[in-house]
């Protein structure tokens, strides 16, 4: 798929960019038009943070970063992407980091897809489409920024994962397959690039009240606003803790069910009534 720079919320020449050092930081987060995305962007906007904003959707991403430079942002930069484009991707953060290096960068673009009551096998080009942006699409953002930062010997990376991702879920067998392999990829990841001087977090949200959560039909015990997700994943990425999960009364409870019998997990999750509607997304041929 082809993907196109969108106008700039503000262009800078490049005599318009500050030095490196000045200024807030440079971060770089993938769906910025909406949810957590739009959130944890704002929330560096207040500190006047030089921010890239990349996401599909041209009107809400403009929109986003308007509201970021409203709010403080040093500049807000937009690129319209599909994290799925391999090249693409790998221009688009190449070119970013050489502007000015970018010292955070959030892999948040995801979509969810799952099963109805009594529906039985998810759709396979769904399925693949899904796993092409959540598990890919992270592959993709992320693998550009590794070498930069480690030649800087500095740098915070955060991999948005999920509750789905701690202990599999009957209703939403693929989602929780590909936020299983996007943890241990940012495990593997923390491990090999500390001694470089660079930081990976596995970002582990519960309920956040998001666009994609207000599909779900479900309990969602302990939501919380974008806003507040983002404050706390902002907190976390500043201290380079290793795990930022919230609520943590929930992280707790899926890694003890992780550990119980499956047979009497399972049969507690069946009782549930859970609709996770389809993702619209199909594989791209």
């Amino acid at each position: 798929m082809r993907v196109e720079k969108s106008a700039s919320a503000r262009s800078p020449s490049a005599t318009d960019l500050p030095a490196q050092g000045e200024g807030g930081s440079r971060v770089l987060i993938t769906g910025a038009s909406s949810g957590i995305g739009r959130a944890l962007a704002l929330a560096y906007a207040r500190d006047g943070a030089s921010l890239v904003m990349l996401g599909r959707d041209a009107e809400r991403l403009e929109a986003a970063a308007h509201a970021c430079l409203a709010a403080g942002a040093e500049e807000a930069e937009t690129h319209m992407a599909d994290v799925r484009d391999r090249e693409a991707m790998a221009r688009i953060v190449q070119s970013a980091h050489e502007k000015r290096p970018i010292d955070i960068l959030v892999a948040n673009a995801g979509v969810a897809t799952g099963l109805s009551p009594g529906q039985l096998l998810e759709t396979p080009e769904a399925v693949r489409a899904m796993l092409k942006i959540n598990v890919e699409g992270v592959f993709n953002t992320v693998e550009p920024a590794i070498l930069p930062m480690c030649a800087r010997r500095s740098g915070r990376i955060g991999i948005v994962g999920s509750m789905a991702g701690v202990r599999s879920l009957p209703y939403s067998p693929a989602y929780c397959a590909a936020k299983a392999a996007t943890h241990m990829w940012a495990d593997s990841l923390r491990g090999a690039l500390a001694p470089h001087g660079v930081s990976v977090s596995l970002i582990v949200p519960g309920f956040v009240k998001t666009p994609m959560t207000a599909a779900l039909k479900a309990w969602q015990p302990g939501a919380i606003s974008d806003q507040r997700a983002a404050l706390i994943i902002k907190r976390g990425l500043e201290r380079r803790q290793s795990v930022i999960a919230f609520p943590l009364f929930i992280y707790a409870a899926m890694r003890l069910f992780a550990l119980l019998p499956p047979a009497i997990v399972d049969g507690v999750m069946r009782r549930f009534h859970v609709d996770v509607p389809e993702t619209p997304e199909r594989e791209i041929s």
